[in-house]
């Protein structure tokens, strides 16, 4: 089949979250199963045009009351595949520092425009190279639009192609003025409760809801998670409605990338058969720290400074946390109240350490170095760094809810079974008493935290498997 995928970033080229890792990775899994994929993003300014292949001719982009845009095309390949990247380069859109928001962290007054560009953009420029897609695969709000053009506007080029979209993270849903419709020439009829409109203004993923072929999300427990009050975010109503065309694929992981037996960052390899040797990277990330040696359990967070990521469940409890027997490092960046408030706290408490800001090589020390890894999100869709803490035999502290629960069992201690700790309840003394719990176990059951870390490493999320659970939803609806 021929596979389009559309999305506003992609791995190793522009990246803010999970989004970017699955178009970076499921294509080439894709192209391994025999199918011919290309990928459509923007060409951000941090991107360097030098390192990327011109395409001949500007792209014209017809944009309703704004006229005919004229952009300009690049090209290149996900490293170490055939799958060709296709990079729209227009500057007044995409010539800016962040992908999404300002400086100060607000969304571009713009994006309506911006994303409507760029999910036209991406069928006129499969028409431009003459690449017909079976399947055309949208991601998240930014290119929800898609399968509505496919359905309206582009109906007649390309009445053999069928839609996926894919949600990534519900929260975000692409809300603006209905004039949005204008820039994609979609009939005003549309911004109706059925299609687009919500509470007075459109919704670009709703709209992409009601009229795409196929939707998914990232987990299975995700998918009937959005059909809730608690995780729908105004849309379960609509969901539910389209219930029917919606399926639970979980993301896979890089295991290239993420292998403590073959890590470039981590300071002493090992495997399931050494993992001793796990003390070693545990030395120094305690030296990488200042923290004091010590057979303690050292506790791991990788993530944004996010309400979605819990983190204010670890404020509430952080002094109950901090008196606990344990160390405890945090690598992440976000929110501007929570990277002042850890910092503040890393400075009071000699067993507590924080990195304000994000670093590749120390996401994979931590995940390394750390015994137990903290993950207690308020939503989590898929979630990965639970999947990479398994591979590194650092069983995973998580609330139960979307990708977290989906991927780990809880600890058993009569069958000395399980590959991490769940709660359930999004609240500081649930998360206090799981932790207690989790230290008791590595304290105490030192049999049972051996056995959880071995069962851990051995299980595998890859992205061949959730390749061929997308071929079958796109064979069923070429």
């Amino acid at each position: 089949m021929k596979i389009l995928f559309c999305a506003s970033e992609c791995v190793p080229f522009a990246k803010t979250g999970g989004l970017a890792d699955v178009v970076g990775a499921l294509p080439k899994a894709l192209e391994r199963l025999g199918h011919e994929v290309k990928i459509v993003m923007p060409r951000y300014y941090d991107i360097d045009r030098n390192e990327l292949e011109l395409v001949p001719g500007a792209l014209g982009v017809p944009m309703g009351p704004l006229g005919t845009l004229w952009a300009g095309v690049y090209r290149s390949h996900l490293p170490k595949s055939g799958v060709e990247v296709y990079f729209i380069d227009y500057e007044i859109y995409f010539g800016r520092k962040n992908l999404y928001t300002d400086e100060h962290g607000f969304s571009y007054v713009d994006n309506d425009q911006r994303f409507a560009f760029l999910s036209k953009a991406s069928l006129e420029l499969a028409k431009k190279i003459d690449f017909m897609p079976d399947i055309v695969h949208a991601h998240d709000w930014h290119t929800a639009a898609i399968p509505a053009l496919v359905k309206t506007v582009y109906k007649k080029d390309f009445a053999n192609t069928k839609s996926v979209l894919t949600i990534h993270n519900l929260q975000h849903q692409g809300v603006f003025d209905c004039r949005v419709l204008e820039y994609l020439h979609i009939d005003s009829s549309y911004c109706h409760p059925f299609y687009f409109e919500a509470l007075g203004a459109a919704n670009l993923l709703k709209g992409g809801i009601a009229l795409a072929d196929i939707v998914t999300t990232v987990s299975k427990k995700y998918a009937k998670e959005i059909q809730t009050p608690e995780f729908g975010f105004g849309l379960e109503e609509h969901i539910k409605a389209h219930a029917n065309k919606l399926y639970g694929i979980l993301n896979g992981v890089d295991y290239d990338e993420w292998n403590p037996a073959s890590d470039r960052y981590i300071v002493k390899n090992y495997d399931i058969d050494t993992l001793e040797d796990k003390k070693v990277n545990k030395r120094h990330l305690q030296e990488l720290f200042s923290l004091v040696p010590s057979d303690k359990p050292l506790i791991g967070y990788v993530g944004r400074f996010a309400q979605q990521k819990g983190i204010e469940l670890i404020a509430a409890a952080m002094e109950r946390l901090l008196h606990m027997d344990a160390q405890f490092v945090m690598l992440g960046t976000g929110e501007k109240w929570a990277e002042g408030f850890f910092s503040d706290v890393a400075g009071r408490y000699d067993n507590f350490r924080v990195y304000v800001g994000y670093s590749n090589e120390l996401a994979h020390k931590i995940e390394a170095g750390s015994d137990i890894f903290l993950m207690p999100s308020l939503f989590e869709p898929c979630g990965l760094n639970q999947i990479y803490s398994l591979r590194y035999g650092t069983p995973p502290l998580v609330r139960a809810t979307g990708g977290l629960d989906d991927t780990i069992e809880n600890y058993d201690a009569t069958t000395k079974s399980g590959t991490g700790f769940k709660f359930y309840d999004a609240t500081p003394e649930a998360l206090i008493g799981t932790l207690h719990w989790a230290i008791d176990v590595y304290e105490n059951d030192k049999e049972g935290f051996l056995a959880m870390q071995k069962e851990a490493m051995q299980k595998r999320f890859d992205w061949m498997h959730a390749a061929k659970e997308y071929e079958k939803l796109y064979i069923c609806k070429e």
